[in-house]
């Protein structure tokens, strides 16, 4: 198996730097389109063959040095007893959004094996058919990310929900945000059993809080899931989105790779993460819509500020934009290949 990709999380030498994408899996690519025309997105998540389908389509393809299982951060939310559907021009909708203590109350926390054995599955399937290929990452939405879809009912542009949820009854935030941690240990801890060799903790909307009520109020659940995750001995990767405000808590949460958004340098996040971990970014996407030449020397450029990480994982610093031309990811994948190889 090529294992350069687990090599550089723990920090050992490596021959080359490897690479894969944020949301690798999806509709930049014909042959993810040519599966998801024929079901819906919740149904694509819920069927092991066709998430195992497209969660290898990209390894193949774009020759990345690791697959990332293909479900979604709301799918353990689903799970708590929420009703979620997906609509193609607002996103995830969850009904009934939770902003009283009867709310927070209903919400379980749900043993995966029981209601969500379909990714399990998924996971074991991915195994067998990556023997001898790549590593697997499992992944999970982190706490706060998934509390402000459960409070805001879908995606949010001002969180005002959350936030009065965070100000005005601490008590019933702090309530949810443990009942979000535990699920989110449980689904990932299985994960993990089932066979994954790594996981992400995605902190999409980290960035939008204040670095005082981020370090104070969201921070210490953070820290509690990936210190419960340690014992299996598997890389954990942190991503939090928008974190140049941010970084010198990050930096503290115990993750043995952080990944960096596009908007910081990638020098100074280095020399502020030091050797605490490696990291893992942190191309913007939008690069990938310029000529190879360009995404040459982005990548080079990248590569170059990275130096002197513990590890360094390449990726974008977010997810891959569904109008990205697919070869030139394939370009930019063959290019942190040829241009970091020693």
């Amino acid at each position: 198996m090529n294992d350069t990709f687990l090599k550089a999380c723990r920090g050992e030498e490596v021959d080359y730097t490897p690479v894969w994408l944020m949301r690798q899996a999806g509709r930049y690519m014909k042959e993810y389109q040519e599966v998801r025309s024929k079901v819906d997105f919740l149904t694509l998540c819920k069927t092991p063959e066709l998430a195992t389908k497209v969660t290898l389509q990209p390894v193949d393809i774009l020759n990345v040095d690791a697959a990332i299982l293909f479900s979604d951060i709301l799918i353990p939310v689903e799970a708590m007893g929420m009703h979620l559907e997906f609509s193609d021009k607002k996103g995830p909708i969850l009904g009934d959004p939770v902003r009283s203590k009867s709310g927070v109350d209903r919400l379980v926390i749900p043993d995966t094996e029981d209601s969500m054995p379909f990714v399990l599955e998924a996971i074991r399937m991915l195994r067998q058919e990556l023997a001898g290929k790549v590593p697997l990452i499992g992944f999970s939405g982190a706490p706060y990310t998934l509390a402000t879809y459960i409070i805001e009912g879908g995606s949010s542009r001002n969180f005002a929900h959350t936030k009065k949820m965070m100000y005005q009854n601490p008590g019933l935030f702090a309530g949810l945000l443990e009942k979000i941690t535990a699920t989110i240990i449980e689904y990932l801890s299985a994960q993990i059993r089932a066979g994954a060799q790594a996981v992400q903790l995605f902190d999409s909307w980290a960035g939008n809080l204040a670095p005082y009520d981020y370090e104070n109020v969201i921070f210490p659940y953070v820290k509690t899931t990936i210190k419960a995750l340690k014992k299996y001995e598997v890389p954990v990767i942190y991503f939090a989105n928008d974190c140049a405000g941010i970084l010198k808590v990050v930096k503290k949460c115990g993750a043995d790779v952080i990944g960096i958004d596009w908007r910081v340098d990638m020098h100074k996040a280095v020399k502020k993460i030091g050797k605490k971990a490696s990291i893992q970014g942190n191309l913007d996407p939008c690069v990938l819509f310029a000529p190879h030449e360009h995404i040459d020397e982005r990548v080079q450029d990248v590569l170059n500020r990275a130096e002197g990480a513990r590890g360094h994982i390449f990726n974008l610093g977010h997810g891959i934009l569904p109008e990205t031309p697919v070869e030139n990811a394939i370009a930019m994948v063959e290019a942190v290949h040829r241009l970091s190889r020693k």
